[in-house]
């Protein structure tokens, strides 16, 4: 079947919408030290699930730019390119990564449908490289070692983050389940 001549305008609809979830996912912070809790680890593991891995990586590369050029998406309000270069940018670009790995989960494979299991394995693999990558840039910036880059910028925000890893790989099974995806 041949794609519909409004293919492409629906992608760049559905990639603009989740960067925009994303932003919301940030303007939700609980303040815990230098890395606040937010909501975007859901929204950024629901677009890679949504969009595939190129598009969940293209939503998270749109909601950097936005930030980047000064619009206030970031964890609290913030912008700029002090906010990719302060502690918290490894974060950031690991969310890059994340998006693709569940991205990666939420594809379909010849023969039938990924399992919740599997798109949450996927999902797990890229937040343990959004918390590496984010723990390195903590050690960096804040000139403290690897334990207290984990203590201050992993443990606090684990339990957290397995809860929305189980809401992201719900709500998109309940989109996919309901023929609701793009």
């Amino acid at each position: 079947m041949p794609e519909s001549p409004l293919a492409d305008i629906h992608r760049l609809v559905w990639t603009s919408l989740m960067a925009a979830l994303i932003a919301v996912g940030a303007m939700t912070v609980i303040p815990v030290g230098p890395v606040p809790v937010t909501l975007q680890t859901l929204f950024v593991l629901l677009a890679g699930f949504v969009l595939g891995p190129r598009g969940g990586a293209y939503a998270m590369l749109l909601y950097i730019a936005a930030g980047a050029l000064g619009l206030p998406v970031f964890a609290g309000g913030k912008s700029g390119l002090a906010v990719l270069f302060g502690p918290t940018g490894g974060y950031l670009a690991g969310f890059v990564v994340m998006a693709w790995c569940a991205g990666m989960g939420g594809r379909r494979r010849e023969g039938g449908r990924m399992t919740v299991v599997v798109a949450a394995a996927w999902a797990l693999a890229g937040l343990a490289v959004a918390y590496g990558l984010g723990a390195l840039r903590l050690m960096s910036v804040l000139d403290i070692g690897m334990g207290r880059a984990i203590a201050v910028g992993v443990l606090p925000f684990l339990p957290g983050d397995l809860l929305k890893i189980v809401a992201a790989v719900a709500a998109w099974r309940y989109l996919r389940d309901r023929r609701l995806l793009p």
